[in-house]
């Protein structure tokens, strides 16, 4: 590979754009940076392309501009409901060819014919072949949907899905004319007397009918994506080893309608595991889940043993094909993770190609285990849908508002069984920004664009429809990556990166059809360097945005004035990445950085800013009277909440953390090992563990409950 400095050529340029790789970027801090030939050939490498000579680069161009010619169709056509669009049809030149679209069952089915519209495009020698090219309209009438579309003549046989997205999402009914607010919270961090050491699906149910009751539309909680099932268990809820399924260890044993039904002795099974665990609820330290899950995959072994109903039977057996073989691969997986160790690395070869005979064979040789996984799954999807239907029932307008991670964990289920869907070689980050300078690497696997348009986007899709199947809604962490990635080369620093850019129309359109068919409202986290045309597209396509209070600033780098806030967002002061507000009113983001060696800027440059910025946040308090002259932590807290209420935006939330006074954070960009990121229990402003049955009777909750009531 080329020196790290080397400038690229002007042919490796051309390949890096044929494959939306963009060379350059303007910074955080308004420099403009251009990525070295090594980066650009490592992002490439990445992609499956050799770009290591200057001849190796020449062919990689003619390879990539035969492509779409050697395809009868598009592996995938995604179009906006109401506008025409045209399709490529490839045929040996001057061949016939027959055009029909087969339309979606789910809205009706039937045939529909095709045109040919006159788009004449000159015939091209491919692999010694003159093939010409066919246009063929797909008519605007069409309905949203799956369709597919087929192609037959004497050198044209194919299909490919044809996904009609909506235009605009739409806001459901219950927010038409109105605002929300809603609690966000860390589920694993809040646990009740029952809840084995870790916040489960029971808790979630309490906490959804406690702030529902207090006034909440919604309740934000971190992705419950499944982690690795032994330990040790990746804590960071934004590392799964998969994201279409959910992580057991929130299961409530005790609401499994089985464990009703337990012998004595396997009773006393349960509850001598449930001791262990219950004893952590308690705990003041850090959150230990391996611990929680250990005492819990136990009792639940225990449980899985007691036969099923007809019924239930009948409700598995339905669930399990629902999922489909996506649940089957996923199950299969765990059960060679148990046997092998979740690290994929370390497995024999024959068990890393989910098709061969040597999986074949573990498949049989451990049957039950599958099956336990599956269950899992079932289970966990049971008490899911209970939690948001109490959510609803006690008068939430959208329940659960679920959490989608960027991406997966690089030795994990969803790498091992979506196979190049998942780029190798790089992985997916963040260029330095002002509160990390280095830049961040994720350690996660990018989709890689071409490969999950072969698949005809079906892996997201899936991923979609399983996480939406319980929710009203879904915030998408980091949603520029729909547009563009941050792929850092294998062996390359964070700031070594280069960004790569996604078909937006479709991605978009999918999430955009899924969340309508699931009746859902989208929130993208926006935040960051974003460009500005992309807010603009994703308003138009009734996506919400992100508005994070310390973020919002005007021309002058004053807080922004209420007013001025955009109307589509979620509204929040605070987020995960940050410490609760009255920690950082109190400094601990820059405090946590210092400790952490993560400032590239003076300590006394940085607690100057961030002093700085308190007291001009407290002055626009003031400006507004909202504020009096000696104000307590929480006078302030919620003199920021009605800061935020003050704005337009149609999504008001409100961190649990900040209800209770919280002041540690749950997280530290860029760190690992170095901060007990995602383990922190929700505790008080004294430090005393707050557990889900102290909510009920919290007075710092009651009383910004009523701030966030006070609007309506």
């Amino acid at each position: 590979m080329a020196d790290d400095t080397q400038t690229a050529s002007d042919a490796l340029l051309r390949l890096a754009a044929a494959y939306d790789i963009t060379p350059d970027w303007w910074g955080f801090d308004g420099q403009h940076n251009v990525a070295s030939a090594a980066t650009l050939q490592g992002v490439l490498a990445a992609l499956g392309v050799d770009a290591s000579s200057p001849e190796r680069i020449e062919l990689a161009l003619a390879h990539r501009e035969d492509m779409p010619w050697r395809r009868t169709l598009p592996p995938v056509v995604v179009v906006r409901e109401g506008r025409h669009a045209h399709v490529p049809v490839h045929v040996t030149h001057g061949d016939p060819v027959e055009v029909w679209l087969e339309l979606d069952p789910e809205v009706g089915g039937g045939r529909r014919e095709l045109t040919q519209a006159d788009v004449p495009v000159a015939p091209r020698t491919v692999d010694g072949r003159l093939v010409g090219r066919a246009t063929f309209t797909l008519p605007a009438d069409l309905p949203l949907g799956w369709h597919e579309l087929h192609a037959d003549g004497p050198s044209a046989h194919g299909r490919t899905p044809v996904v009609v997205t909506p235009d605009r999402l739409e806001l459901p009914e219950v927010l038409e004319g109105r605002r929300a607010w809603g609690v966000m919270a860390q589920l694993y961090s809040v646990r009740s007397r029952r809840s084995w050491g870790v916040g489960d699906l029971a808790d979630l149910a309490d906490i959804g009918a406690l702030t529902a009751r207090l006034g909440a539309d919604f309740l934000l909680i971190n992705p419950l994506h499944a982690a690795e099932p032994q330990v040790p268990m990746t804590p960071s809820p934004y590392l799964p080893t998969t994201r279409r399924f959910v992580n057991p260890l929130y299961v409530r044993v005790e609401e499994i309608p089985e464990a009703a039904y337990l012998t004595a002795a396997d009773r006393t099974l349960v509850e001598w595991a449930g001791e262990q665990a219950l004893a952590l609820d308690t705990d003041p330290g850090p959150i230990d889940r391996d611990a929680a899950w250990t005492a819990k995959r136990s009792a639940l072994e225990v449980v899985f043993a007691v036969p099923l109903s007809a019924a239930r039977q009948a409700d598995l057996d339905s669930f399990v094909e629902e999922q489909g073989p996506g649940l089957e691969t996923f199950a299969l997986w765990c059960a060679l993770a148990e046997r092998y160790g979740a690290d994929t690395r370390t497995w024999p070869a024959d068990a890393l190609e989910p098709g061969s005979a040597f999986v074949a064979e573990a498949r049989t040789e451990l049957a039950d285990r599958v099956a336990f996984h599956r269950w899992l799954q079932w289970v966990a999807d049971e008490q899911l849908a209970a939690a948001h239907r109490t959510a609803l029932d006690n008068g939430m307008l959208l329940g659960v508002m679920h959490d989608l991670a960027v991406g997966v964990h690089p030795q994990g289920a969803d790498v091992w069984s979506l196979g190049d869907v998942l780029a190798r070689g790089a992985s997916v980050g963040a260029p330095p920004d002002m509160y990390n300078q280095q830049g961040q690497d994720w350690s996660q696997p990018p989709w890689q664009p071409d490969a999950l348009a072969r698949a005809a986007y079906r892996p997201y899709r899936d991923m979609l429809r399983t996480v939406l199947r319980h929710a009203g809604a879904i915030r998408i962490d980091h949603v520029l990556g729909l547009f563009r990635l941050w792929w850092v080369p294998q062996g390359a620093s964070p700031s070594e990166g280069a960004y790569v850019r996604y078909d937006h129309e479709a991605l978009v359109g999918i999430l955009a059809l899924e969340a309508h068919r699931a009746g859902a409202v989208v929130i993208g986290e926006d935040l960051g360097v974003v460009e500005p045309w992309v807010r603009d597209y994703l308003s138009e396509r009734g996506i919400l945005g992100t508005s994070v209070l310390w973020f919002e600033r005007d021309m002058h780098g004053a807080p922004l004035e209420p007013q001025h806030y955009r109307e589509l967002v979620l509204a929040t002061v605070t987020t995960h990445d940050l410490p609760p507000t009255a920690g950082y009113l109190a400094g601990e983001h820059v405090a946590i950085r210092e400790r952490l060696g993560l400032l590239t800027e003076p300590v006394a440059t940085v607690r100057a800013a961030a002093a700085a910025e308190r007291d001009r946040m407290l002055d626009a308090l003031r400006a507004r009277d909202l504020l009096g002259p000696d104000p307590s932590e929480r006078e302030i807290v919620e003199a920021l909440h009605r800061y935020v209420l003050a704005t337009p935006s149609v999504l008001v939330g409100v961190s649990l953390a900040d209800a209770v006074g919280e002041r540690r954070a749950q997280n530290q960009p860029g760190t690992d090992q170095e901060y007990p990121n995602w383990k922190v229990p929700l505790a008080d402003s004294a430090g005393q563990v707050v557990l889900v049955d102290d909510l009920f009777t919290n007075a710092r909750l009651y009383s910004l409950a009523a701030v966030m009531n006070e609007w309506r």
